[in-house]
């Protein structure tokens, strides 16, 4: 507990319910100020307070990130509007498809470009004011793809589309670790991804829609897809404005939340945790980051899995187009089955971390080793069953990986600086395999269904199971002391009561490991039983 702390939660006390008193009394403990606080609430208090907080969050973030997959993802789709037809986006602006792969490349360079500058402004400018430009802008610029005549005006948009972009899933990220620990960290990020997922069918149906609009106001099909989505993501930018929190301690959260509420949302956090009071930027944290080895092993598998992830979610609607199931326009329709049971997936992940029935690289490794197993069958599959179950199941497992990884990176961010810079250093630079990913699907591989390019996808799958098994060791101890936090606070909550006398040890690690074996069941920092 930080010394700014001390006095705040003390005051908190002290102008709390007539139940602040719990927790004082100890017959062979001295009781710190923090826990006696914690100690007042109720487990009833806690669901109410936790319910205000997700009220606030979880549909407005999973719209947002809907609304950003859609965004980005509509090149693929365009691709195949009328393909074969002279309003078909690559015949109007005279592209090939190994040029067309460039649009998708050209947007992750740019993302990478500017996501650190972004993020580091997020605590400055308030995560309210930052996403709503950040969605205004983007919103613009998605608008004015339909204006390209050439494909360098399709590049140049695709640029600045990412440079609008850059700093949104990172920032609420770093947003969301000043409210919810990272045991809890599982739920938010599935509200995300699931409503990211739920893009596939938003986005194929969208599709499906407008390319029947092909012609109308003398525009192509292609053209009402980006003036549309662009619209609609100006639109949301209001909702944004009005409804997105700051902080737990920040002015807006007053309006919504009583000062003992806001006081006890900090106090439950762990000790890395990013607070209101800290300040706007603390470059001894992004040093403390850059020297950092796990910063360097998450990024490292991060790289390696969307090496692969992108590249097949860029290809989905050409490969399950070229299957031959049907015909245009209900060849966008194909997309709808891989983004359903993704989604479902994420639920179930989700409801899965939240047991804490292992830790969460353990649910990790379970995951990459089914997503090997689907990449390496579209890299040999001769039957279109064979490979149209391979992209149902590989986007799902690719998708579903990003739930349990993120909660166990927020375990290791420390500070505001120190989250917002990792997490948009560590996702910059995962971005990578965006810009590799499409260009290995070029036309010269196609000769065979593109089985060259999935093999060496699969090869990056499997060199990532070894790097998060590296990630996971750097972790071991943190990860397991989350998961042992974790189930203390669910029997807890059996018992109506809040969990006050323990928490995460980030700073000094409890040790429960001596070279690979577990340290029978003591904390050797501190003697307790575990």
């Amino acid at each position: 507990m930080s010394k700014q702390e001390t006095p705040q939660i003390e005051k908190a006390i002290d102008t709390s319910s007539d139940h602040s008193h719990i927790g004082l009394e100890s017959q062979d403990a001295i009781v710190s100020p923090k826990e006696a606080f914690l100690s007042s609430f109720s487990q009833a208090e806690n669901k109410a307070i936790m319910r205000k907080v997700d009220r606030r969050f979880l549909f407005i973030i999973g719209m947002m990130y809907l609304i950003k997959s859609v965004d980005y993802q509509n090149a693929a789709s365009a691709k195949v509007l009328q393909v074969g037809q002279s309003s078909n986006i690559m015949t109007e602006l005279k592209m090939t498809a190994d040029q067309y792969n460039w649009v998708q490349s050209i947007y992750f360079i740019s993302y990478i470009i500017f996501e650190v500058p972004s993020n580091l402004v997020l605590k400055k400018m308030t995560p309210r004011n930052w996403q709503s430009r950040i969605m205004l802008s983007w919103g613009i610029v998605l608008a004015c793809h339909a204006a390209c005549k050439s494909k360098e005006g399709l590049y140049v948009a695709r640029f600045f589309l990412g440079m609008m972009e850059a700093g949104m899933f990172p920032g609420l990220v770093a947003q969301l670790a000043g409210w919810y620990r990272s045991d809890e960290m599982g739920k938010p990020i599935m509200w995300m991804f699931a409503f990211q997922n739920t893009s596939g069918i938003v986005g194929s149906l969208l599709a499906y829609g407008i390319s029947y609009l092909n012609g109308r106001g003398g525009l192509s099909a292609w053209r009402w897809l980006y003036i549309i989505e662009g619209l609609f993501t100006i639109a949301f930018t209001v909702v944004v404005f009005v409804f997105l929190p700051d902080y737990p301690k920040s002015k807006r959260s007053e309006k919504w939340l009583t000062p003992r509420e806001q006081e006890y949302l900090e106090a439950r956090l762990s000790e890395n945790a990013p607070r209101t009071s800290d300040p706007a930027y603390t470059q001894s944290e992004v040093i403390s980051s850059v020297k950092d080895v796990r910063t360097y092993a998450f990024m490292l598998s991060q790289i390696l899995v969307n090496f692969g992830g992108y590249g097949l979610s860029w290809q989905l609607p050409t490969v399950t187009t070229s299957l031959g199931y049907a015909g245009l326009p209900r060849n966008q329709l194909l997309n709808i089955p891989p983004a359903g049971a993704t989604v479902l997936s994420i639920i179930f992940a989700g409801w899965f971390l939240k047991k804490a029935y292992m830790t969460r690289p353990a649910f990790i490794m379970l995951i990459m080793v089914a997503m090997l197993v689907f990449f390496i069958v579209l890299a040999t599959s001769v039957s279109h069953g064979a490979i149209y179950t391979a992209c149902v199941l590989g986007t799902m497992f690719y998708s579903v990986y990003f739930i349990p990884f993120w909660a166990w990176r927020s375990s290791t961010l420390t500070g505001t600086t120190g989250t917002a810079f990792t997490l948009a250093f560590q996702s910059c630079v995962g971005q990578v395999g965006g810009v590799i990913g499409p260009q290995l699907f070029r036309s010269k591989y196609a000769y065979n269904g593109y089985k060259t390019s999935f093999a060496i996808c699969a090869g990056a799958i499997g060199v990532g199971c070894v790097a998060n098994a590296w990630t996971w060791w750097l972790t071991k101890n943190v990860e397991y002391d989350v998961m042992r936090v974790r189930r203390l606070r669910q029997q807890a909550e059996k018992e109506g009561r809040v969990l006050a006398d323990d928490d995460v040890k980030v700073f000094e690690e409890r040790r429960f490991y001596d070279g690979i074996k577990r340290k029978g069941r003591e904390s050797e920092a501190d003697g307790s039983v575990v």
